[in-house]
């Protein structure tokens, strides 16, 4: 089965941006961000990794970027899956596994990533060492460009955190963050989804939604004086 969410036409800044994520070629595939599992992420505070989630399951609805989604063991105490996920991006396709602790193990998971044609492969899981670090090795060796959104990923401990990072990077995954994320595929302000992805980046970074209050507060209270 295919996501059946159209992409959009990719919109990409004149001058150059090769080395950039290219929207048209991405996918977003969210591992096993399951509520047993939250309770041991140590690196960074769940509130902060739900919230980044969300961030990118918002964006990939916004620019028609296709989502798969997996879960180990639902039924048992890793627990459910966010909800939020396929709420903000409804498009996502859910591949369920049959115990696999890695869901490049899994036939119908990585049948399902290449019946989308898209290459590169943007990641996120928890944990970052296990449920992320397996598949992106594995995705890698199949001859796919694999990012790992830090951020939207926890493990159990600041080393796991750092071990993640540095095997991340001897293996070819390209770190990355929400943000970066967000702004790679966002690309330009001269797109008509430019107010909602502006809502985005107050998301990921509240203080920047601050910024933004305080500025159209101020154009409105120009407005007012004339």
């Amino acid at each position: 089965m295919q996501t059946t969410m159209q992409p959009k036409t990719s919109i990409l800044a004149s001058g150059g941006g090769a080395m950039l994520l290219d929207p048209a070629d991405t996918l977003v595939l969210l591992l096993d961000h399951q509520s047993g599992l939250f309770q041991t992420v140590k690196d960074i505070p769940v509130a902060d990794l739900r919230r980044n989630v969300e961030t990118i399951a918002r964006l990939c609805t916004l620019l028609g970027i296709p989502v798969i989604t997996t879960a180990s063991e639902p039924a048992g105490t890793n627990g459910p899956l966010m909800p939020e996920i396929h709420e903000l991006a409804p498009h996502a396709v859910y591949v369920p596994r049959k115990g696999e602790v890695n869901a490049w193990d899994n036939d119908d998971f990585v049948a399902q990533v290449r019946a989308t044609g898209r290459n590169t492969l943007v990641m996120a899981g928890v944990w970052t060492s296990v449920c992320v670090m397996f598949p992106a090795l594995n995705a890698r060796a199949a001859g796919h460009e694999v990012y790992a959104v830090i951020d939207a990923s926890g493990d159990p401990s600041e080393m796991a955190s750092r071990v993640s990072l540095a095997r991340f990077v001897q293996g070819g995954v390209r770190p990355t963050t929400t943000n970066a994320l967000l702004s790679e595929l966002h690309r330009t302000w001269a797109r008509p989804e430019a107010a909602e992805l502006d809502k985005l980046y107050g998301l990921v970074a509240p203080n920047y939604a601050a910024v933004a209050e305080s500025y159209f507060r101020a154009q409105q209270a120009v407005r007012e004086t004339r």
